[in-house]
């Protein structure tokens, strides 16, 4: 009896746990939503290839079905192709350049079987073009083992050429399972319903931009989003564009979300999403986060969508299966990596102000950093660049005046912070930096100008503010300069502000203090002077490298315990591409010498991710920490790799190997120059200058001294391939 009961309190609970997990996702069924691979990975192969599909199960899992858009050929082939018009997504027009007409009615199977594919999606690489062939759809049902999606998106046409869609899924439905068959138009689904099984195959009504017409009611499609009950007499789903659930405004922000999905849901309706890739541009609520906006469609407490239609379909199995249902306060971290902040969090408001420091430790940031720069009047703050026209809007006001050239610093001229006095500094606008503005890729523009400056003083009141942080990095750099030229000694003043600090709040002391410099006078004068031990000082690399020599390694170890490097000098890249030989052992001798090396900058635009990591910062951040091991990131963003930490899949994920994908591809250009050595030579440096007891009185071109400036930041290089997303991006914006 006892043994009964017992068995009988096990399968309680059971049903009550499987429940709680069935109701935890808000789709119509309960389950998890699914993922649909557009014409397989088509945001990084030739839609509609057989390496497209083949990608899909290699990064995914097998549960994701693969899309095929049907065309029919002249003798009635059934062949999976994005486009009624051949000319857009192969070489057609290079096989049969007489011909007026290509559309796919215009040939036979057997013509078609040499046409190549190529990418259809002219911003996106080229290199995997005319290496495969167009595809039946029973060789794609052969690759779809977890299930084939199938769209009629031009039945009527097929029909006024005497080919009939519906002949050809009655008949390839006897031997083949398609699990979804969708079309915009209602008579094709009509007509079909009767010769499906629904215990098979769910028959989706796929919805067109809304003021476009559907034929068959001369209603807008728009207007039939709103007749639910109508829709649900022809079908089982409906596939709508991602704006009908989430509108975006005109200046790309969301607006509150609609309730279609929870309307369909009442009416016994599926709802599926489309029109996602991660290289599109999206609302700037996402901060250019791609699983940010996957998330929003199914982790929003109100509803959840029954799938989506991805050309990535990466992004959004894993914003699913890893990402989802996370409690930020509760999730333990999976992943060991400290998150430094570049300028705060940079990538949603100008950088290095209060809301950028503010948003950067309500987003989980470990380590808050401060630019410092130094006045006229000899008060250090924060901030992005010794350049205003950089971080500022000193050039709208009555300071544009006070341009100059130091040509010590950089080779065009600007109006520096030495050139102002705080209480003047203070009265400018901060800017927020768009270091993609050539791909019109900008970022937050509502807070372009949003926040205030903080002085170090203030800055070092942070981590009594923000508990969560574990420390603060100060980062000093032209101090030769501003020493022997503007009689100012940022040295002398940071210093000065910590003790202060020290002395008026105990809290302070017991946070990590880091000082981060590429001169390693700099970081020698603190260790000297505040007799800092190795682990505080932070020695960072301008240059990408492929190595650092014994010798260059010994000397930093002897005043650094840490080392900042590019992303380049752990992957390094040509043409978008990670080349075949990686530099794993760069990050894994520094550690072996017992560096931390951090590494900068991870930025969630796509333009910022090389192809290897499929427009996903997420991916590339599982690269670097799990596959190098680093030991920090270093980030504009600081709620992606926060995320990341906490992921529900960690060590599960399969590893995305840079450099495999090149070898799917044609041939490239010659590899550039690599990336030098350094050595112990680029590291050794001459003791700082003592500090002009007459500086001048304006700033004026300097003759070059024997000591580079190295602190300024390099312009963001962004693969040749994204030269062209201006006008992806405008096209797709307006569509």
């Amino acid at each position: 009896m006892a043994c009964s009961r017992m068995v009988f309190l096990i399968l309680i609970k059971f049903f009550i746990f499987h429940t709680a997990l069935s109701s935890s996702w808000q789709t119509l069924s309960g389950k998890p939503p699914a993922v649909i691979a557009r014409g397989g990975f088509s945001g990084m192969f030739p839609d509609s290839s057989s390496k497209a599909y083949e990608m899909v199960a290699s990064t995914t899992s097998p549960n994701v079905k693969l899309w095929c858009d049907l065309q029919l050929t002249k003798d009635g082939v059934g062949i999976c192709f994005p486009n009624l018009n051949l000319d857009n997504g192969s070489d057609v027009m290079n096989l049969y350049p007489k011909k007026k007409s290509r559309l796919s009615v215009d040939f036979t199977w057997r013509e078609l079987s040499d046409v190549k594919l190529v990418q259809s999606i002219f911003s996106r690489t080229p290199i995997f073009d005319v290496n495969f062939s167009i595809l039946t759809f029973e060789q794609v049902a052969n690759i779809a083992t977890s299930g084939l999606w199938l769209n009629i998106q031009h039945s009527e046409f097929y029909t006024q050429h005497n080919l009939s869609t519906r002949n050809f899924v009655v008949s390839i439905s006897r031997r083949v399972k398609v699990n979804f068959i969708s079309s915009p138009e209602i008579t094709f689904l009509k007509n079909i319903k009767k010769d499906v099984k629904p215990t098979v195959t769910k028959l989706i009504f796929r919805f067109l931009k809304q003021d476009q017409i559907d034929p068959f009611t001369n209603q807008s499609y728009g207007s039939l989003a709103k007749n639910l009950s109508y829709i649900r007499t022809f079908s089982s789903g409906i596939l709508v564009p991602k704006s009908y659930i989430w509108p975006i405004s005109s200046d790309l922000y969301l607006q509150p979300h609609t309730s279609l999905v929870t309307d369909a849901h009442k009416e016994g309706l599926q709802v599926f999403a489309s029109e996602f890739a991660n290289d599109f541009m999206i609302a700037y609520n996402y901060s250019y986060d791609p699983t940010a906006e996957y998330l929003s469609f199914v982790d929003n407490g109100n509803f959840s969508v029954d799938g989506f239609l991805s050309d990535f379909p990466i992004t959004p199995f894993r914003a699913i299966n890893c990402f989802s249902h996370l409690n930020p306060k509760k999730a333990k971290e999976q992943a060991k990596v400290t998150i430094i902040s570049k300028d705060g969090a940079s990538g949603d408001f100008p950088g290095c102000t209060d809301l950028a420091y503010e948003k950067a430790a309500r987003d989980g940031v470990d380590i808050l950093d401060c630019n410092v720069q130094i006045s006229k009047d000899k008060i250090p703050f924060c901030l992005s660049s010794i350049n205003l026209m950089n971080s500022t809007n000193v050039i709208e006001t009555s300071f544009r005046n006070l341009s100059s050239l130091a040509s010590e610093i950089q080779q065009q001229s600007g109006i520096y912070t030495f050139s102002l006095t705080m209480s003047q500094i203070q009265t400018l606008k901060p800017a927020i930096s768009n270091p993609n503005r050539r791909y019109t890729l900008f970022r937050n523009p509502r807070n372009r100008n949003a926040g205030k400056i903080l002085t170090l003083s203030e800055f070092l009141f942070l981590p009594n503010r923000y508990s969560s942080l574990s420390g603060i990095l100060i980062k000093v750099e032209n101090a030769a300069y501003l020493a022997e030229h503007q009689g100012l000694s940022v040295v002398d003043a940071v210093l000065d502000e910590l003790k202060k600090a020290t002395t008026q709040q105990n809290q302070t002391s017991a946070k990590t203090i880091l000082i981060q410099s590429t001169d390693k006078s700099v970081l020698m004068k603190f260790k000297e002077k505040k007799q800092m031990n190795h682990d505080e000082l932070v020695y960072r690399v301008v240059e990408d490298i492929r190595g650092v020599t014994d010798s260059a390694i010994k000397d930093i170890k002897n005043f650094a315990g840490s080392i900042v490097i590019s992303k380049k000098s752990v992957f390094p890249y040509d043409n978008g591409f990670a080349k075949l030989e990686t530099q794993k052992d760069v990050v894994a001798r520094l550690n072996s010498s017992g560096l931390r090396v951090y590494v900068e900058t991870f930025s969630n635009e796509f333009v910022s991710q090389e192809c290897d990591f499929f427009s996903d910062p997420t991916v590339e951040i599982d690269s670097f920490v799990r596959d190098i091991k680093i030991d920090g990131i270093i980030t504009d963003f600081p709620a992606t790799t926060a995320r990341y930490r906490k992921n529900k899949c960690y060590t599960k994920m399969g590893l995305i190997q840079p450099g495999v994908l090149l070898t799917f591809g044609n041939p490239i250009p010659p590899a550039a120059a690599p990336y030098p050595l350094l050595n112990e030579s680029d590291v050794v440096e001459p003791p700082l200058p003592e500090v002009t007891s007459h500086p001048p009185t304006s700033v004026t071109s300097h003759p070059p001294t024997s000591r580079p400036v190295k602190a300024e930041a390099k312009a963001i290089e962004v693969p040749f391939v994204f030269i062209t997303m201006a006008i992806l991006v405008s096209v797709f914006t307006l569509v």
